[in-house]
């Protein structure tokens, strides 16, 4: 069992750098949080880095006498197991605090017991932790019904723009579309940050949480993803090509990755749920700046690490998202709310003669589809209005689409 001498200096140093005045903004996620929880425990997941811990910081500073903090993602308490938490009690019940910050807490081996121990106690608490499958399972099991979950993610453009307090437009988009959000690379631009998170979420938060032993085929595999963003996939098709053992393998490492939410799967839009599950996807790397940094291939494939943007900026409201793929004619994205249509977008880095064809029928199949009048492309910096009979398609530059989405 850890000493409580220990812990109290873990705890008390971490308090220490966890106050200390840095460059931060407001994240847009802090609006959206319920602003008392007396039966819940608010849960705060999302990949490695994204910008947790400073979220829980912004949330402390409006009570700070309230709060009491503790991260578990640290070497001195990689050794902390459920038996600590006794010793932990002993250190709040002096406290005195009334909410409960835990970063990381998922790394602890019976953990969701000890929450719904503080939430019966009547504690507020908040959770963080970088694994889906952790949390979803753990939650559904021993707190149902007493959690309510939320996602952040690495800056949006509009955050982006913020913290580099620079103006909205054409040039800094480019400079987003080529950073990406993880805070501490947009803060400093060492490409040594992001080559060290992808190691972290590759080996720390996959390879070692999973088991998995064949290291190199999981390493081959997202590396392989990384390269081809926005590409369609199956399971078969990258076992042959990677030379991994079998599909199974395969469908087992796609789901560790969107798990630590790496990558997102973007299904193929059928009103059938079992078509969606059986037909190819679409891979999306969680940001462009660690695309550009662990990428391997020498293309720079503008126009779908473009592709890869708009999803996430879609992807961050918690839209329901599909491609759309019927009688040749493809669409990037449908979106859908309340099982109903809102959307259809396309995108294309440069609209030109030579490619100009392709996109509107693809965006029009769509829109036929869908029985819509109104449809989307957007550029990097294009703008136009066309009118096809009814159908008119709206061509805007990737700012001001972030900016509204």
């Amino acid at each position: 069992m850890i000493k409580k001498s220990d812990l109290e200096t873990v705890i008390h140093l971490q308090k220490e750098r966890f106050l200390k005045s840095t460059d931060e903004i407001e994240r847009e996620l802090l609006q959206l949080l319920p602003l008392s929880l007396s039966n819940h425990a608010l849960i705060i997941s999302g990949v490695r880095r994204c910008g947790k811990s400073t979220l829980i910081k912004q949330l402390v500073n409006q009570e700070p006498s309230d709060a009491f903090y503790i991260n578990f993602d640290t070497p001195k308490l990689y050794e902390f197991e459920i038996n600590d938490f006794e010793v932990l009690d002993q250190i709040i019940y002096t406290a005195n605090p009334k909410k409960l910050y835990f970063d990381e807490i998922q790394v602890v081996l019976g953990w969701e017991l000890y929450v719904r121990q503080k939430l019966d106690e009547g504690y507020q608490v908040l959770v963080t932790g970088s694994n889906a499958s952790l949390l979803s399972k753990e939650l559904g099991t021993k707190l149902t019904g007493r959690h309510i979950t939320k996602e952040l993610f690495p800056f949006s453009y509009v955050e982006f723009i913020r913290f580099k307090k620079i103006e909205s437009g054409i040039d800094s988009f480019r400079s987003y579309f080529r950073l990406g959000g993880f805070p501490e690379y947009v803060k400093h631009e060492s490409p040594e940050i992001l080559t060290s998170l992808f190691d972290d979420i590759l080996f720390r938060d996959i390879a070692v949480r999973h088991g998995v032993r064949d290291v190199k085929s999981l390493q081959r595999l997202l590396l392989y993803l990384v390269a081809n963003v926005g590409s369609l996939i199956t399971a078969t098709r990258l076992a042959t090509l990677l030379g991994i053992k079998s599909s199974a393998t395969v469908l087992d490492y796609l789901s560790y990755f969107e798990q630590s939410w790496i990558l997102g799967l973007l299904p193929k839009f059928s009103w059938s749920y079992r078509a969606r599950l059986v037909n190819p996807r679409k891979v999306y790397i969680i940001d462009n700046g660690l695309v550009n940094a662990v990428s391997p291939s020498f293309s720079e494939n503008n126009g779908r690490k473009l592709e890869n943007c708009i999803y996430w900026f879609l992807r961050q409201k918690q839209k329901e998202i599909f491609y759309f793929n019927e009688t040749g004619h493809e669409c990037d994205f449908v979106t859908f709310k309340n099982n109903k249509v809102e959307e259809v977008i396309q995108v294309c880095y440069h609209l030109e003669p030579e490619n100009r064809a392709r996109e509107e029928n693809g965006l029009l199949a769509a829109m036929d589809f869908f029985n819509l009048n109104n449809g989307t492309i957007i550029t990097m910096d294009q703008s136009d209005i066309i009118q096809i009979g009814e159908k008119r398609i709206n061509v805007i530059p990737a700012y001001k689409f972030s900016e509204a989405v």
